[in-house]
C-alpha cells in the first residue's frame, strides 16, 4: 500500500530550549499525525525528550530549501497550548503530543495526538515552482546517495517550473539548492544528509 505522504516543516525543542526546524513528510491516520524521523536525528531526540512537537504548514519553500543547505534559523513564535514553538511563517499550525512509540532500529513511527490547531493565513493556492524546490530539497538531501546524471535531470526538469512561475522567494531558495550541488561536487560540506533531522 502507497500512504499518502505530506509534505511540512515540524518544529522541536530540546530540553535546554534550542529550537531545530525540520522538512518532513507525514501521514495523518484519523486524529493522529504520524511522524518518522530518522534515527539519530535532533528532532527524534527532542520528540522522545519533550513529548512534543508542532506541524508547521508552510508554503515559503525557503524554509525547506534552507533546511536542507543549513539555514535552520527561522523566525518563531510560541506555541499555545505546548511547550514548542511554530514558523511565524506557517500558513498553520498543529502543536502534538507523543502518544505511542513504535521502535525501530532507522525509523521510529510516532503517533502524536493534537493539542491544539490554528489557521494563520490562508492557502493563496499551488504554485508549481514551490512543488520544484520541495522536490529539489529532496534531492539535495540525498546527492550523498543519487548518481549525478539522475540530479542534473531531474534538477533540469524543476529548472521548467522555476523558469516559468517562480516569485523571488522560490528563486531564491532554487539558488541555495544549486549552490549545494556544486557545493557538494566540489567536496565543500554544509549540505545536510538525510531526508528529515
Amino acid at each position: 500500500m502507497n500512504d499518502v505522504i505530506f509534505e511540512t516543516v515540524v518544529t522541536t525543542v530540546a530540553p535546554d530550549g534550542k529550537v531545530h526546524v525540520a522538512p518532513m513528510g507525514v501521514r495523518y491516520r484519523g486524529e493522529q499525525v504520524v511522524l518518522m524521523p530518522f534515527k539519530p536525528s535532533t528532532t527524534y531526540d527532542n520528540i522522545i525528550a519533550t513529548d512534543c512537537a508542532v506541524l508547521n504548514i508552510v508554503t515559503d519553500t525557503r524554509v525547506f530549501a534552507g533546511c536542507v543547505t543549513g539555514r535552520r534559523d527561522w523566525p518563531t513564535q510560541p506555541a499555545v497550548k505546548s511547550a514548542g514553538v511554530r514558523l511565524e511563517c506557517a500558513l498553520s499550525h498543529v502543536e502534538l503530543r507523543l502518544e505511542e512509540r513504535i521502535d525501530d532500529a532507522q525509523r521510529p513511527v510516532l503517533h502524536m495526538a493534537r493539542v491544539h490547531e490554528a489557521v494563520h493565513s490562508s492557502f493563496a493556492g499551488f504554485n508549481r515552482a514551490q512543488a520544484a524546490v520541495i522536490e529539489g530539497a529532496v534531492l539535495v538531501s540525498r546527492l550523498h546517495m543519487l548518481p549525478p546524471q539522475k540530479v542534473d535531470s531531474e534538477m533540469a526538469y524543476l529548472q521548467i517550473a522555476i523558469d516559468k512561475t517562480a516569485g523571488p522567494g522560490e528563486r531564491e531558495a532554487w539558488g541555495w539548492l544549486l549552490d549545494a550541488v556544486r557545493r557538494h561536487r566540489a567536496g565543500i560540506a554544509h549540505v545536510t544528509q538525510g531526508p528529515s533531522s
